[in-house]
């Protein structure tokens, strides 16, 4: 029983180790060559290569977790007392997120019904949130839950992917990474994360991991009491371990089937973004936010990943991560009755 844990555990470390040095060497091309985001798109592309390529990789649950609770405590940090006037203009562009994330999903899904995924899988397919709850209740009512699995995750990876290009294009290729900080500022933060993260399981907060600690350190940053702070290899060494978690979620699938639902999903993010963009227009018309906050507000990726994606690109954190935890809870509310509502469809149908 010993040796097999222990073999667990030596495979576990193995895996670990070659996930994080495969992303070393793709996060220094990335910086060699002055692609944007480099440590944390650099460790991704390289880990996703090489898991298509058979090679095992993989950055265990509660690693990314801790390193996901740090960009918790950077994102709540930037909550300021001068943050509530701001509030007030929310719920418009709140009102804009719904109506965007219902028209880009009924898109996504239209795309994937001609790509001959049955209904119940294209709609949790295309749902643009909530990963683990679309693909239970998409299997629960008849769907096919690795297409869904692997559109979804997809779909976050193909968000990462598309965004930092655009936005660094935007910027005329300025490297605009932070927030960054000489050294490190209330370090003392960090100490708390392993009362933090066990805390949010058990108050069934929704993605604990990140959440649990944001609102941590937004209570505290708020009353103007403490703010984390991370110095530039600190910023650089939490990308390097999240992309390569992120990336190295493909283990085990044929190139054939990966390149196929590779373009299924492009295609299907692509109308998603195209279609969110048009609501991101309204928002900066209407409200006057940028152009670059209100799409990766709006953007169809996960909000751990948009939330690394706002802090690593310095594009208003706050407003970013309010908008995709809205989209994440409606989201968990209305699925439960939309899968219901699927159900009873598919049971009276012929």
């Amino acid at each position: 029983m010993r040796g097999s844990v222990t073999g667990v555990s030596a495979g576990s470390a193995k895996a670990l180790s070659i996930s994080l040095a495969v992303g070393a060497v793709g996060g220094t091309l990335f910086q060699l060559t002055g692609l944007p985001l480099a440590w944390m798109l650099g460790p991704l592309i390289a880990n996703l290569l090489a898991s298509s390529q058979g090679v095992k990789v993989a950055v265990p649950e509660p690693l990314r977790n801790v390193f996901l609770a740090v960009m918790g405590m950077v994102l709540g940090s930037q909550v300021t007392p001068q943050l509530a006037h701001r509030v007030l203009d929310w719920p418009v562009s709140a009102a804009l997120l719904l109506l965007g994330v219902a028209a880009s999903t009924a898109v996504a899904a239209a795309w994937y019904r001609r790509c001959g995924f049955d209904p119940v899988s294209a709609w949790f397919g295309a749902s643009p949130g909530a990963m683990t709850a679309m693909i239970l209740l998409g299997e629960k009512c008849g769907g096919d839950p690795q297409r869904i699995a692997v559109a979804q995750s997809l779909r976050v990876i193909l968000v990462i992917l598309f965004l930092p290009p655009l936005f660094w294009a935007y910027e005329d290729g300025g490297d605009s990474i932070g927030p960054v900080h000489i050294g490190l500022e209330h370090g003392w933060m960090l100490l708390m994360i392993p009362l933090i993260l066990p805390l949010g399981r058990w108050l069934r907060i929704p993605s604990p991991a990140l959440l649990a600690p944001l609102l941590v350190a937004a209570l505290l940053s708020g009353s103007d009491m403490a703010s984390l702070a991370l110095p530039g290899w600190g910023m650089n060494l939490m990308l390097w371990v999240l992309g390569s978690a992120i990336g190295s979620r493909f283990q085990g699938m044929t190139r054939k089937l990966f390149g196929r639902y590779l373009w299924q999903s492009g295609v299907a993010t692509l109308l998603a973004l195209l279609v969110l963009a048009l609501f991101a227009e309204l928002i900066h018309q209407l409200l006057g936010v940028g152009r670059d906050v209100a799409l990766l507000a709006l953007a169809p990726g996960g909000i751990g990943e948009m939330a690394i994606l706002a802090v690593a690109l310095n594009i208003d954190p706050v407003f970013v991560a309010f908008h995709h935890l809205l989209r994440m809870v409606t989201l968990m509310i209305i699925a439960p009755f939309w899968a219901r509502w699927l159900l009873r469809h598919s049971s009276t149908t012929p």
